[in-house]
């Protein structure tokens, strides 16, 4: 049987690492001491009143050091904001390894205390700790763990906006497709008098047509009074859209003036990348962290004589989505843009990775904007025992 690994380390004055495992209705908690003894587990209501009894279970066993949450930005979202205001360190952990979940099954309780040995494993003294043989978990130092987003500043704003803009922008989209598919199947007439023209155009005529409810059982009258439907559905989510974008264009004019003042970077953009660094962006470290982040950090795919990057298929590929837009809009209006394609398109370059250089480039830029916007922000402090990672 092959022995596993652990980390011995001594955490002083009675410090306490806590895991939580969150869901909608429940979390569930473990508390850990300094060598990874676990101390308790416990399950408490996910509200604000279990909030405190969750933080006050923790404090019973001692002086809570830092405490790992699976799902900061999610079901743990109000805990992590409740730990933050009382001053407690928090880590946003990753779910479990599929093999050793396989190796040790998958509940509640262990799901806890794995987020707590994670948290453990983060501590300087676990980085510097020579890795001993117990009957425990394999865990690596500092593994799976990192500084949550602050959800309490500006950026948060923007996110929730941005969520209903983007739901108005689907709706929209599927109702003007079930316009279309309407009008493909309608009477012969009334498909006559509306094909072949823009899908705006008719949902604004259609939206005024007259309902005749005497006439429903004709195919004409009840096809008119769906089309009236869809059109007036159309028109509302339109101005919702328009609501929406224009308040969130106020919001980012105020909240991030040096970022909307880049080249190429539209409100849409710009949100992005906002919500994608979060309102903390220190916890990044670096511009190349925030790159990693975005998916725009060259990955090597050289052999032999060969010598050169690949794109990057991983990070938020909003974000990604977002500079490679900026990056469009440079190719066509910027001179010193269109220098530099034209550079390196004679030094054998594709334009694919012209286009990932350019993105690279653009990552640098916006992400020091990002922290010259928000650099101000009272965000609070990332974990003192936890390297900030992306």
């Amino acid at each position: 049987m092959t022995s596993m690994t652990a980390l011995i380390v001594e955490v002083t004055g009675g410090e306490v690492i806590g895991g939580v495992d969150t869901h909608a209705r429940t979390h569930h908690a473990a508390a850990l001491d300094g060598v990874g003894r676990l101390l308790g587990s416990a399950e408490f209501p996910a509200d604000a009143a279990g909030y405190q009894q969750l933080l006050a279970w923790l404090r019973g066993f001692g002086t809570v050091r830092q405490v790992g949450i699976e799902g900061t930005s999610s079901y743990g979202a109000g805990l992590t904001r409740y730990l933050r205001q009382e001053d407690v360190a928090v880590l946003e952990v990753n779910r479990p390894d599929r093999r050793l979940r396989a190796l040790r099954g998958k509940s509640d309780p262990l799901d806890a205390e794995n987020a707590a040995r994670r948290a453990l494993a983060s501590t300087p003294e676990a980085q510097t700790a020579r890795p001993r043989r117990l009957h425990s978990q394999r865990i690596r130092p500092g593994e799976a763990v990192a500084t949550p987003k602050d959800t309490t500043t500006v950026v948060e704003s923007v996110r929730v906006l941005r969520i209903a803009r983007h739901g108005a922008v689907k709706a929209r989209v599927a109702a003007l497709n079930q316009l279309k598919d309407l009008i493909t199947t309608a009477p012969d007439d009334l498909r006559t008098t509306l094909r072949n023209r823009p899908l705006t155009t008719v949902a604004q005529e259609v939206a005024r047509y007259r309902r005749d409810p005497a006439r429903l059982a004709e195919p004409m009258q009840a096809t008119k009074w769906a089309l009236r439907s869809i059109g007036q559905r159309v028109a509302a989510l339109t101005e919702e859209i328009d609501v929406l974008s224009a308040a969130l264009t106020r919001l980012m004019r105020t909240a991030a003036p040096a970022t909307m003042a880049l080249l190429g970077v539209s409100t849409e953009h710009a949100g992005q990348l906002l919500v994608t660094a979060g309102g903390n962006p220190q916890r990044l470290g670096s511009e190349a962290a925030f790159a990693a982040l975005c998916g725009a950090c060259p990955i090597p795919a050289s052999s032999g004589m060969t010598s050169r990057h690949r794109l990057h298929p991983g990070g938020d590929r909003d974000a990604n989505s977002s500079l490679h837009m900026i990056a469009l809009v440079r190719m066509r209006w910027c001179p010193d843009t269109r220098a530099y394609v034209e550079r390196r398109t004679k030094e054998g370059l594709s334009k694919r990775e012209i286009i990932r250089c350019l993105k690279r480039y653009i990552a640098r830029q916006t992400y020091h904007a990002i922290m010259q916007d928000l650099g101000h922000l009272n965000a609070p402090p990332p974990s003192r025992s936890t390297p900030l990672r992306p």
